[in-house]
């Protein structure tokens, strides 16, 4: 009977739990990246730039139902704000931009930042029993056309991650 108790009551968590609200014994996570690569860019050719990383957030616990985790992304090492990123190849600069999902279907939509302006953090929710619980979240850039300016060699920039989560 004790264990069809403590079976029901893990039931009644599950029914009883709004949605989005955490529970979590013993929770932590932890992020890792897969940077944003470009490839070669032409600054005269015309064409915008683009390329594609990931942020994989790996969370582990006793139970958790519903950890809500909000992702945010900084400015980077040589961008005043979120609209002016940049990477550098010494004092040369190329301009770029992060996107992210919009959580409403909308892959790479939104400006990826920390909610501030005009840019968005990403998240959601996520189930951890156990074994916890991974997520892949797709990270997009764009280098505008016509950087003119551009100096042959290659460009980088360090862009900081928050994981929140509770």
């Amino acid at each position: 009977m004790k264990a069809l108790r403590a079976l029901l009551l893990f039931g009644a968590l599950l029914a009883g739990a709004p949605q989005a609200q955490a529970l979590c014994l013993l929770c932590s996570c932890t992020a890792s990246t897969t940077p944003v690569a470009f490839g070669a860019y032409n600054p005269i050719g015309g064409a915008a730039g683009s390329g594609s990383g990931n942020v994989h957030v790996s969370c582990t616990g006793t139970v958790g139902l519903f950890v809500d985790y909000s992702i945010s992304l900084g400015k980077g090492a040589y961008g005043a704000t979120y609209n002016d990123r940049q990477m550098a190849n010494g004092a040369a600069r190329l301009t770029y931009q992060l996107y992210g999902d919009s959580g409403s279907g909308g892959a790479c939509s939104v400006v990826w930042g920390d909610g501030t302006g005009a840019t968005s953090t990403v998240g959601g929710s996520l189930l951890i029993v156990l074994l916890g619980s991974t997520i892949n979240r797709q990270v997009c850039g764009t280098l505008p056309a016509n950087q003119v300016s551009a100096t042959p060699g290659g460009y980088s920039d360090t862009v900081q991650v928050v994981v929140t989560y509770n």
